[in-house]
């Protein structure tokens, strides 16, 4: 039997629907944000517009880079609290393998993360066919060398310099983000069934024999799972606290410094250091944000200088009446 049938009645190019049938309507419902009739507006590029911007992006970054980088270098040992970090070189943290190997359910003390920790930790998830405890290459490359300071005095006597090893990572990360496995029972106990990362010499749970820092909540295990962002970084190790207004924090003379060598850097041809310093406003001594304002700012300037010499060449250029950026 023939049917005749209209080409409005097609929906979309689609067939057409049966007699008494409801034709279903893909088309966007018309309104200006469906049918894109918003009003637009572009700007238009001019060297009247651009050369400003240019002006003065240079004008106020460059003595805020001043600013910095003068506040930064003003920065001097040794009164107030000193802060003491260890800083290493061409190690490269930020690498996204790298960032991703670990396991936040595991450190944050939940037990069935402890025991099957995330396949992101591969290739230090298990080991000897126990689960690795903190399981990933950020704590399997956890920095252990251990800094002493001495100040040496009459007789070449040394007299130990108190360090104090907590209260130096961020509050989030010592009571949100990490915790130890829960329950009453020694941390030993409640770590049985792991087993320690390839690298480290002895187990999680050792790593101090102040409860309040073993464990998962060790400071310098937090500050080390702090990734840095670039290849040559520090990262707080001790605070030098200041015992007296009277007297300065380190004193004047000669000092010895203690190293136990444990990390080795040569395999990725890096180097170690040990900073001693104060913070101000900014933190601590860094050069490299006053430097990146006054280099931005620098460009900025520059280029405005440029275009402004080209611009004021060929406006009156019969081949165009201005500079379109």
């Amino acid at each position: 039997m023939a049917m005749n049938y209209n080409a409005k009645d097609e929906v979309d190019g689609g067939p057409p629907c049966a007699p008494g049938g409801t034709a279903k309507n893909r088309r966007p419902d018309n309104t200006a944000f469906k049918q894109q009739r918003l009003p637009a507006w572009q700007p238009i590029l001019t060297a009247g517009t651009v050369l400003p911007t240019f002006f003065i992006i240079g004008l106020i970054f460059i003595p805020i880079g001043i600013g910095i980088f003068v506040t930064s270098n003003n920065i001097r040992e040794i009164e107030g609290n000193v802060f003491m970090y260890y800083g290493l070189s061409n190690f490269y943290q930020n690498h996204r393998r790298y960032v991703k190997s670990r396991d936040d359910s595991q450190l944050n003390g939940d037990s069935s993360a402890l025991l099957n920790p995330s396949k992101e930790c591969e290739p230090y998830r298990r080991n000897e066919d126990k689960p690795i405890a903190p399981c990933g290459a950020i704590a399997n490359s956890m920095f252990n060398d251990t800094l002493e300071l001495f100040l040496v005095g009459n007789g070449s006597y040394l007299t130990s310099v108190p360090l104090k090893k907590k209260g130096i990572a961020w509050w989030t990360d010592k009571n949100v983000k990490f915790r130890n496995p829960g329950g009453e029972a020694p941390l030993e106990e409640r770590f049985k069934g792991t087993t320690k990362p390839v690298n480290w010499v002895k187990p999680v749970y050792m790593l101090d024999s102040d409860q309040d820092n073993n464990g998962f909540i060790n400071e310098d295990f937090i500050v080390w799972m702090r990734t840095a962002a670039l290849p040559t970084f520090r990262k707080l190790y001790r605070l030098i606290e200041r015992k007296s207004d009277l007297h300065p924090t380190l004193p004047a003379g000669q000092y010895y410094l203690n190293i136990t060598y444990n990390y080795p850097v040569h395999s990725f041809d890096g180097r170690k250091r040990m900073i001693l310093s104060t913070i101000s406003w900014m933190g601590g001594k860094n050069p490299f944000l006053g430097i990146a304002y006054i280099a931005i700012g620098s460009i900025s300037f520059l280029l405005g200088v440029v275009l402004l010499v080209i611009n004021h060449k060929y406006r009156n250029s019969s081949n165009t009446a201005d500079i379109t950026i």
